[in-house]
C-alpha cells in the first residue's frame, strides 16, 4: 500500500512539472522578440496574463512601476519609457523571463539589488534618468549584452561589473567622469565597447 502511494505521488509530481513547463513560454531570440506584436494596454494584458510576452507602456502617464506586471510570468520584453517612475520595485527580480527592459526618461533614481536576479536579461535601457549608483548585484546580470545608461548622475561603479563577460556595449555618454574613472571603467570591462564623453578634468 505504501509502495503504491509513493508511486502515485511520483506520477502526480511529474504531471505538475509537465503542466508548469507547458505554461512557461520559451525564450525568443532577439529577432523573434523584435518582430513580435506588442501589447500596449495594461488592461488588455490582464485579460490573459500568461500570454503576455511583449509589453510596451510608453507615455501612459504612469506614476510608478505597475504592480500588475508581476502577474506576467512569461514577460520577456518590457518598455515603460517616458512615464514618471522614480524607482524599480524590489520584486523586479521575479520577472525571470525578462530579456529586454527599457525605463528611459522616467526620472528613475533607484535600482534595487534584486535586479541581479534577471538572469536572462540581455538589454537594458535606463538612459536620461537621475541614477546615482548601480547596485553591486548589477554585475550578476550574466547574459547582459547592451547597457544604455547615458545621461544619468552616476558617480561610481561597483567592481562586480567585471563579471559582465557577455557585455558588448556600455553607453555612459553625457556623464562627467575624470580620467581616472575612465580608466577604471575600461579596466573593469576590457571586452566591451564603452562610450564615454570627454573627461571633466576633475579629481575623483
Amino acid at each position: 500500500m505504501q509502495t503504491n502511494f509513493k508511486y502515485l505521488k511520483r506520477i502526480l509530481i511529474g504531471v505538475l512539472v509537465f503542466v508548469s513547463l507547458q505554461n512557461k513560454a520559451q525564450l525568443l531570440d532577439s529577432v523573434e522578440l523584435a518582430h513580435l506584436e506588442e501589447i500596449t494596454s495594461l488592461d488588455s494584458a490582464l485579460l490573459n496574463p500568461d500570454k503576455v510576452i511583449k509589453l510596451v507602456l510608453r507615455k501612459k502617464h504612469l506614476k510608478k512601476f505597475p504592480e500588475e506586471i508581476l502577474q506576467f510570468k512569461n514577460l520577456q520584453y518590457l518598455d515603460l519609457s517616458k512615464n514618471s517612475i522614480k524607482e524599480l520595485p524590489d520584486w523586479i527580480g521575479d520577472l525571470t523571463q525578462l530579456q529586454y527592459l527599457a525605463c528611459s526618461k522616467t526620472g528613475l533614481e533607484h535600482i534595487p539589488g534584486q535586479i541581479g536576479k534577471l538572469k536572462n536579461l540581455k538589454y537594458i535601457n535606463l538612459n536620461q534618468n537621475e541614477i546615482v549608483l548601480l547596485p553591486p548585484q548589477f554585475g550578476e546580470l550574466e547574459k547582459l549584452e547592451i547597457a544604455d545608461l547615458w545621461s544619468n548622475e552616476l558617480t561610481d561603479f561597483p567592481a562586480t561589473l567585471e563579471k559582465l563577460k557577455k557585455l558588448r556595449v556600455l553607453d555612459l555618454r553625457n556623464i562627467l567622469f575624470s580620467d581616472e574613472q575612465h580608466r577604471y571603467i575600461q579596466e573593469l570591462l576590457p571586452h566591451a565597447t564603452v562610450y564615454l564623453s570627454p573627461s571633466c578634468k576633475c579629481k575623483w
